[in-house]
């Protein structure tokens, strides 16, 4: 009776969204679960069933296809290719007539991306990334929007994606100044704007560096432990949120801090956690699959180069 009562508390997860107040995990239904900093996260993934896909656009998927344990996309093939036929990012609309903005985007030492997001969205693109800090760089329409994006990466070499593995291993690390951390998108945004090739309808923006760190809570951050590498029927996830940034959660747990992409979680089914989820197998909470970070040991070479 106790595993029925509990079954019938299975939400749906539809990811992690970036509010006016902070980060919040968002429900199928439109129910929002707030995640301030030293909230506790407690959940269990269902018995009995398996990840399956969140369709597409709104739509739920025809099929209820299962999906891959690892996989952030969460949807099959056919629903992944509907959701992208009427894309921004997959560069499969021409005539959408809203401004955009052009941006520079900064995610640690050496990561800086150029991408482009509609005005009325502000700087929430920048948010679900876990862009360290950015500046605006231009603003016009779409095409033009789309053309400096080629052109800092032809003639710059500026890339339009940063792997979230290379951003989560440097977030413990990042400069103590918002000025230290905002010098590469400086020196990147006076050279954008003297190319000459730069698309006569967008208009130039000022360099006004904008800094996430307090936002997302990476102050004195300790280094984390490792990752999950994807979620498991009943598998238990418990811990302290000690800092977000994107799609990621820095949880504090009895093995330390431990990252969970929060994509992970949709489309499975997700109850509260039992009383002893926090000591499960002497895991601090988790008994879903986490991969360690690897950890450099001082004083020895591995190779000679």
């Amino acid at each position: 009776m106790a595993q029925t009562s509990r079954a019938s508390q299975a939400w749906k997860c539809s990811g992690l969204r970036w509010a006016a107040d902070g980060p919040e995990l968002k429900w199928d239904g439109g129910r929002a679960s707030p995640l301030p900093r030293g909230k506790r996260v407690a959940f269990e993934v269902a018995e009995g069933g398996g990840r399956t896909c969140v369709g597409a656009r709104g739509n739920p998927c025809p099929v209820r296809a299962a999906v891959p344990e690892r996989s952030t996309g969460a949807r099959c093939e056919e629903c992944a290719r509907l959701d992208r036929a009427h894309s921004v990012a997959a560069d499969t609309i021409a005539d959408d007539p809203r401004p955009y903005h052009v941006y520079l985007a900064w995610f640690g030492p050496g990561l800086l991306k150029v991408g482009i997001t509609a005005e009325e969205r502000g700087s929430a693109r920048l948010l679900e990334q876990g862009a360290i800090c950015f500046s605006w760089l231009g603003l016009g329409p779409l095409m033009a929007a789309r053309r400096s994006e080629e052109l800092l990466r032809a003639a710059l070499r500026v890339p339009d994606r940063i792997p979230y593995g290379e951003k989560r291993a440097v977030r413990s690390a990042l400069p103590d100044s918002a000025a230290e951390r905002a010098a590469e998108i400086a020196d990147l945004h006076a050279r954008a704007l003297a190319l000459r090739e730069w698309p006569e309808s967008l208009h130039r923006e000022p360099y006004r560096p904008v800094d996430h760190v307090d936002v997302f809570g990476l102050a004195e951050l300790p280094a984390a432990v490792g990752e999950v590498s994807g979620l498991v029927a009943g598998g238990v996830v418990s811990g302290e949120v000690v800092a977000a940034a994107g799609p990621d959660l820095h949880l504090a747990t009895g093995r330390g801090v431990v990252v969970l992409d929060t994509r992970l979680m949709t489309g499975w089914e997700l109850i509260p956690a039992g009383g002893d989820g926090g000591d499960r197998a002497g895991t601090g909470g988790f008994t879903v699959p986490v991969r360690e970070f690897r950890r450099e040991v001082p004083g020895v070479q591995e190779g000679l180069f």
